[in-house]
């Protein structure tokens, strides 16, 4: 973009700390210079009546959508990915895999390894997750265990060579064998645990937890539930600090569950995901997730035993679901889809809010909460059709 800096002027800003009325957002070099009532320069001014600013979202597990996977492993089915969320007010995400074979897993970890280090066309591949491989039987959900692997050192070090050293973040079941020698090791790298499809004790997780694993996979699901004489890994992932991964579209988790999580959790350790699968923006019908067959009915993904294969949400809805179901301003929603993910990430020093100094990563939302336009790093990447015309010098 050649602009030299531009002011955005939207009826509300959601920025880290308060919603403000009437200001201006000043974008320089990509970067949110100031936040003011009124301008003193020549610099030109977008008016953006009726429509809030909000961060750019951050997806930190989500499989694909419009008819692209990561397990695909072509630049292609990434870029229709990066797309596709740009529409939806995201601005980055990390690629992740789903139980398959090992040599496909490595396929698709260094496809999203270079996507990482590269530009893509919307949303910014921020690294990879590893959800699969090495999880337990028991809770396997939409996971194919014929290909289940013991967490061996050898094989984590050939999944960060794969990714080109852009692997962020590995799921696995404590219980496993060699889950507990892993997990620190892994932390030691720079590569943060998170705990799923697991049937592990209270106990077990807190070991897991001590020894430097960060929460829990989308929380609830793909875990042993809370018993009152045995509190397992939902209870111990809520109680202690940890954080926790939410799929909030109304059929993951019921509305009195959602509640909860966010009395018993700071908001700083709830973070939103879509965990979105290629049936994303599709039609109803038949699809494949990793080695498994899924159906989609209604919007809702399930394998033919009746698991819950991932979703079709997207994190704007997410946030509004919170928002609606669970009582929880939409300021802060929008941030534990936003702010949340980018503290869990340790990118949060440049992006994940709206405050001076850090990335334009923005999202304009109309007056129904839908996404018209979607900044990465000041540049608009996605611009609906209404918006269009008073962006047209921005693009």
């Amino acid at each position: 973009m050649n602009n030299p800096g531009y002011y955005l002027k939207p009826q509300t800003i959601f920025t880290e700390t308060t919603e403000l009325s009437g200001h201006c957002l000043r974008i320089e070099n990509g970067r949110i210079a100031d936040i003011i009532e009124t301008t003193g320069d020549d610099l030109p001014i977008y008016e953006l009546p009726g429509t809030t600013l909000v961060p750019g979202l951050i997806d930190l597990h989500i499989h694909g959508r419009e008819g692209c996977d990561v397990m695909d492993a072509t630049p292609e089915a990434i870029n229709t990915i990066s797309r596709s969320l740009a529409k939806h007010g995201v601005t980055g995400f990390l690629a992740t895999t789903v139980t398959s074979s090992w040599e496909e897993t490595l396929a698709a970890m260094d496809n999203l390894g270079r996507a990482a280090l590269d530009q893509q066309p919307g949303a910014r591949v921020l690294g990879g997750y590893s959800e699969g491989l090495f999880f337990a039987s028991e809770h396997k959900g939409a996971h194919n265990d014929h290909y289940f692997l013991e967490p061996t050192r050898e094989r984590m070090e050939a999944l960060l060579d794969a990714s080109h050293q852009q692997l962020k973040v590995v799921a696995l079941a404590p219980e496993v064998d060699g889950a507990m020698e892993i997990i620190p090791y892994l932390k030691a790298r720079g590569i943060r645990v998170m705990l799923g499809h697991t049937n592990a004790s209270y106990d077990q997780t807190r070991s897991a937890l001590d020894a430097g694993a960060c929460g829990g996979v989308h929380v609830f699901n793909g875990m042993r539930g809370i018993h009152h004489r045995e509190p397992g890994c939902t209870g111990a992932v809520l109680v202690h600090d940890a954080n926790v991964e939410v799929i909030a579209d109304g059929v993951h988790l019921h509305p009195a569950i959602l509640q909860m999580i966010c009395k018993l959790k700071d908001p700083s350790r709830v973070t939103l995901i879509s965990d979105c699968i290629n049936a994303g923006g599709l039609s109803d019908g038949r699809y494949q997730l990793g080695k498994m067959e899924i159906n989609l009915e209604a919007g809702v993904a399930r394998t033919d035993s009746g698991s819950l294969a991932g979703s079709t949400l997207t994190l704007e809805r997410a946030a509004a679901n919170l928002h609606k179901l669970a009582g929880v301003g939409l300021r802060e929603a929008l941030h534990m889809a936003s702010l949340s993910p980018a503290k869990f990430l340790g990118i949060d020093g440049h992006t994940g809010s709206i405050a001076p100094g850090k990335a334009a990563d923005l999202a304009i939302l109309n007056e129904s909460g839908q996404v018209q336009a979607t900044f990465v790093a000041g540049k608009p990447v996605f611009c609906n059709e209404p918006m269009l015309p008073r962006l047209a010098q921005l693009l």
